[in-house]
């Protein structure tokens, strides 16, 4: 009996703590009236298809796919890092290369095909994982082409994460709540490429989480006030 009530004391101080927690705040420098897609110059990606065309020698023309080292292999330049720099980029290295092969190489590089852009979505949702972005999307598409948000997702505090051109991250909480009811649409942000949507557990999860681990299995007795654990 003794240990019982320990237990509920327990339980009612881990209950008081987490209603009186303040709100964690996360920086927030990613702008909520972005357009769906990025205005960044476009970097090629692992898995993107390119097609190298040369002005004045279009037997040298070639259609390859960026490998899984970022490398792309042509005639006369077997190994090119490609993967991370921008089209233009890549076009500017490759006529440096062919330059002791030809007299004036005019070089032109067209992304056929994109073969990432997918984003993360992760947390208290249906079927966390890889969200393939066929067109825009927002938050609320992504998390539903991720089998939609589960009884237990903190729908108010939803993070998106985002790395930028300098590969540091950028860390955004929005209210899903507030778009899902229709006080302000704006939460629903388009997402990126390479975007992480998280869905974190609403305190209660939490706190049924650690009753669960915790109190139910240490006392299989009835708990009072018409509980069972």
């Amino acid at each position: 009996m003794e240990r019982l009530k320990n237990a509920v004391l327990t339980i009612s101080i881990f209950i008081f703590f987490i209603s009186c927690a303040p709100v964690v705040k996360y920086p927030a420098p990613i702008s909520r009236d972005q357009k769906p897609y990025s205005t960044d110059e476009y970097r090629i990606q692992i898995g993107d298809v390119l097609d190298v065309k040369f002005y004045y020698n279009p037997e040298l023309n070639d259609s390859v796919t960026v490998r899984p080292d970022g490398r792309v292999s042509l005639q006369l330049a077997p190994e090119v890092m490609a993967a991370g720099i921008t089209p233009n980029d890549l076009a500017g290295q490759l006529r440096e290369r062919y330059r002791g092969e030809l007299r004036n190489p005019q070089v032109t590089v067209i992304v056929r095909s994109f073969g990432s852009q997918r984003m993360f979505v992760d947390g208290e949702v249906g079927t966390p994982g890889l969200v393939t972005l066929t067109g825009p999307l927002t938050v609320m598409q992504a998390i539903a082409e991720a089998g939609g948000m589960r009884e237990t997702a903190r729908v108010n505090e939803v993070l998106v994460i985002r790395r930028t051109a300098a590969k540091k991250p950028q860390v955004m909480t929005v209210n899903l709540e507030n778009a899902i009811n229709g006080t302000d649409l704006g939460q629903d942000i388009y997402v990126l490429p390479f975007d992480i949507v998280y869905v974190p557990r609403s305190p209660i999860a939490n706190v049924d989480l650690w009753v669960d681990q915790y109190i139910r299995r240490l006392i299989p007795v009835p708990f009072g006030f018409g509980w069972t654990i």
